[in-house]
């Protein structure tokens, strides 16, 4: 099998796993600076295709939403496959280094916190759900 063929197909899973999760895919520098903008609380999934995106950073993306508090904007960048777009949204995430995949919370276009790589590899995805939680908890309203 042509591995070029077997990323793409990696790749293109893993878009669509986050994006029906309910998350807006930004592509482009464009689209980053108006969705890091706007005025409420957003919560960024740095994607990628290593497998604790796949096994843990994803799926808790897609679960953590389902709860009482959760970010009013929810959007994606994916690492090593939107260079442009990520690295302008990386410059939203003022103190923390490049990391991916990884969880970026904004509020009025401010960066909050950072769930980074090291806080989710090695982790399940439960871990995850309840650290992102966590965060919903004390910077989000009520749905």
């Amino acid at each position: 099998m042509d591995f070029n063929l077997f990323m793409n197909d990696v790749v293109d899973a893993a878009r669509k796993d986050i994006r029906e999760a309910g998350y807006e895919e930004l592509t482009t520098t464009e689209q980053v600076d108006e969705a890091l903008n706007r005025k409420g609380t957003t919560l960024v999934m740095v994607n990628s295709v290593c497998g604790c995106a796949g096994g843990v950073a994803r799926p808790a993306a897609a679960n953590a939403i389902h709860y009482d508090k959760r970010p009013d904007n929810l959007v994606t960048v994916f690492a090593g496959q939107d260079r442009e777009a990520t690295e302008k949204a990386r410059g939203y995430f003022e103190g923390y280094a490049p990391s991916s995949p990884s969880f970026a919370f904004l509020k009025d276009g401010k960066i909050v916190t950072m769930l980074e790589r090291h806080d989710i590899e090695g982790s399940s995805a439960v871990d995850v759900i309840g650290k992102l939680q966590h965060v919903f908890d004390e910077h989000c309203k009520e749905i």
